[in-house]
């Protein structure tokens, strides 16, 4: 059992973190109220993962600098409130980007690489267990970069109304609870069986040292800040066939790139475009200082051939398939007349790629990950993109 604890001046926890139990045996999530404040915890097949988060966490010494937004919630405010704030500021609904994390292992047993006795109930624990190693380790980043942010966020139009600008979780608060999800992030990995697990914790700890780096350094630069981000991605998709033990493929990592590349100067442009619209005589670069060295000329532009590349990326991906995913659908005089049944996924890629570009430009979105929950033609594009690619493995195999 391995327990860490930190307490206020009155005594009690006010922020702890629990492993114990025997191997995985089954999976759940559960919020409740303890100690008159907050926990949330995982519990992972025997093995507890919690976080426990007291109303008097402000009496840390560590808070001693802490300052609130004028337009902050009221000490009297119920732990209600702080538990929704403290879920905000996770970003849950950022999870999405997770999916890069089970890409490699979804390919793998898609090309026959994971096949058999090797598909089981371990498996897709495992995959499981990854997926939100790397989501708490990234909600550990966005509390951290939000910290660091968060003088600019409260002069954005939206970001302004995120827990820690808007006072709504106080800055010592969020530093503990930042901590708590990196640590509970690396804990995660070390479930992962055999000796990849070293592996997937060093990836999981290079993707927040990666993030961190970017708070610090990289957001500030051109082009870096956006590798960067990139990278990230990469580390997550990495940390998926580690996990498993399968070699990533050059065209997965690849389109991994540019396509994260896509969504983060997307990001930008989308930002650009509506922060011009709200700031003050449309200085964006009061809110975001890289914004400064960008324009929308050069944004668009990379916007475009990024998105150009993560498309003949994926065809060049279709095409190294035929053999594998064609179908003969008919004999004639000249030989077989045949299909390659991924062929058709890649109408839904463009059609949500063209859809996302399009979108960006009009400024109506600042956030990809955003666009692509809220708009429905995004939304139902990568529905139909999952199912066909499924459909076309298995009707291949």
């Amino acid at each position: 059992m391995v327990i860490l604890s930190a307490r206020g001046l009155a005594g009690r926890s006010v922020i702890g973190l629990g492993w114990s139990g025997d191997w995985f045996t089954r999976w759940s999530f559960w919020m409740n109220r303890v100690l008159g404040g907050s926990y949330i915890g995982w519990r992972v097949r025997g093995r507890a993962l919690g976080v426990c988060i007291d109303r008097s966490i402000a009496s840390l010494s560590m808070t001693t600098d802490d300052t609130r937004h004028p337009d902050s919630v009221s000490d009297g405010d119920s732990s209600g409130s702080l538990v929704g704030g403290l879920i905000k500021l996770a970003r849950p609904h950022q999870w999405v980007k997770g999916v890069f994390v089970l890409a490699g292992p979804a390919f793998a047993i898609g090309d026959g690489t994971l096949s058999g006795d090797s598909i089981d109930a371990q498996l897709f624990v495992t995959m499981l267990v990854v997926f939100f190693a790397f989501c708490l380790a990234a909600s550990g980043c966005y509390v951290f970069n939000d910290l660091g942010d968060v003088e600019q966020d409260r002069l954005h139009p939206r970001k302004c109304k995120r827990p820690i600008a808007s006072g709504r979780v106080s800055i010592g608060q969020a530093k503990v609870y930042g901590i708590a999800l990196l640590v509970i992030g690396l804990l995660l990995g070390l479930l992962v069986p055999g000796e990849v697990k070293w592996w997937v914790v060093g990836l999981v700890g290079a993707y927040v040292v990666n993030v961190m780096v970017y708070t610090a350094i990289f957001k500030h630069m051109v082009i870096l800040d956006v590798l960067s981000l990139s990278s990230g991605f990469v580390i997550r998709v990495l940390g998926g066939c580690a996990a498993v033990a399968v070699t990533p493929s050059t065209w997965l990592l690849n389109a991994t790139l540019f396509l994260s590349m896509f969504l983060a100067f997307g990001k930008r442009l989308g930002e650009r475009r509506v922060m011009a619209a709200n700031a003050a005589e449309g200085d964006v670069g009061s809110i975001r200082a890289v914004q400064e060295r960008y324009s929308d000329q050069i944004l668009r532009m990379l916007v475009v051939v990024v998105g150009v590349a993560t498309l003949l990326t994926y065809t060049g991906y279709v095409q190294s398939r035929e053999h594998d995913l064609s179908v003969v659908l008919a004999s004639g005089v000249g030989g077989e007349f045949s299909f390659n049944l991924l062929w058709v996924t890649v109408m839904p890629a463009m059609l949500g790629l063209l859809r996302t570009i399009s979108l960006i430009m009009d400024g109506r979105y600042d956030d990809p990950t955003e666009l692509a929950m809220k708009d429905p033609v995004v939304r139902w594009s990568g529905v139909a993109f999952v199912l066909l690619t499924a459909g076309a493995v298995l009707a291949a195999g």
